[in-house]
């Protein structure tokens, strides 16, 4: 992966790692902006554009954490974009038609792209912060979670399927600028194929292991992308529960002796959920709390321990936050117990 001087430059001079010296090393990345608002077009969207806070709130009542944990971001500013953005694809989301397709809500068209900028970018913007924050306070701490981002359709030069934002490359950039790391394994058990850091990592495949496991039956079906992929997992639509965990189990422990990571980021998702509308798959919500208790146990629990960094990426129904909520109970276990013991 290259980093130019004016990388450096930029990475010097952004604020986004701000946060841990202001506020401290806490688990978990959030804030209220996540959630979109957008005088209820939002709605026209399978995508849950509000289950960001809803998993917050739900995790707050039963307990698990409280605003102590929280952390909160920097939004990414042009500059922070720049790192991984090439200026042409960002002037394109100046566009109002443009954004409409990226973010796959045909009316937004009508509305002037300062609005959209506003109202829509300014959340995915302050998620990409919360990435970049959460892979640094997972070398710290050992483990966090974004309660959002995971981008993963988005790469340097384009973005798509509800991802205006490269988060993750951008991260990863970010721990490999101040050498923090050098060997990343990105985990994306979203139900879709992460085509967007996939293609930014096509000639980095010697200190970023991807391993992808999602539906080749739906979008995107990027066949330049699966070049990047070390251990992909190719599933069909139904799969369900007792299949899936077999394939990943196999391919986490072939990973595992493959590629020995210094930081794992974990693209979880839940449109693997049964009736997801977009997923196509057939897990059930204790399969998503069984996932990211593997994912958890494979890496802090191996020797030497290895921080993870969760993000949230996809999930398509309208109750994807409880489903989020059952998911990340353990992950908010591994994440405080690892600070308090």
């Amino acid at each position: 992966m290259d980093i130019t001087e004016e990388d450096f430059r930029r990475f010097n001079s952004s604020k986004l790692y701000a946060p841990l010296k202001e506020q401290g090393l806490h688990s978990f990345v959030f804030d209220p902006i996540y959630d979109i608002r957008f005088f209820g077009i939002e709605k026209l969207h399978p995508f849950d554009a509000g289950k960001w806070g809803r998993v917050y709130n739900k995790l707050v009542e039963r307990g698990y954490i409280n605003e102590q944990h929280i952390c909160r971001p920097r939004e990414a500013q042009y500059d922070d974009l720049l790192i991984v953005h090439s200026k042409s694809y960002l002037s394109t989301l100046q566009w109002n038609v443009l954004i409409a397709r990226i973010m796959e809500v045909p009316l937004l068209i009508f509305f002037p792209a300062c609005v959209i900028d506003r109202k829509v970018l300014k959340s995915f913007r302050y998620q990409t912060g919360g990435t970049v924050l959460a892979v640094r306070l997972a070398i710290e701490c050992g483990a966090a979670v974004n309660l959002g981002g995971g981008f993963h359709h988005c790469s340097s030069k384009s973005g798509g399927g509800f991802c205006p934002y490269a988060d993750i490359t951008l991260a990863i950039k970010f721990v490999f600028s101040q050498r923090l790391v050098e060997k990343v394994m990105i985990v994306d058990l979203d139900a879709h194929q992460g085509n967007g850091h996939e293609r930014d990592f096509l000639t980095s495949t010697d200190n970023v292991y991807i391993l992808d496991m999602y539906n080749c039956d739906i979008y995107p079906r990027d066949a330049k992308a699966k070049k990047a992929i070390r251990k992909a997992v190719e599933i069909k639509s139904q799969t369900s529960d007792q299949r899936y965990f077999s394939l990943l189990k196999k391919a986490l422990d072939e990973a595992v002796l493959e590629f020995q990571p210094e930081l794992v980021l974990y693209n979880a998702g839940t449109d693997s959920l049964t009736n997801d509308p977009l997923g196509n798959l057939d897990l059930s919500p204790t399969a998503i709390l069984q996932r990211d208790e593997l994912i958890f146990k494979t890496f802090r629990k191996s020797s030497p321990a290895v921080p993870i960094a969760m993000v949230f990426s996809g999930g398509y129904q309208r109750n994807s936050a409880e489903a989020f909520f059952v998911g990340n109970v353990w992950c908010c276990w591994c994440c405080l117990r690892h600070l308090h013991h």
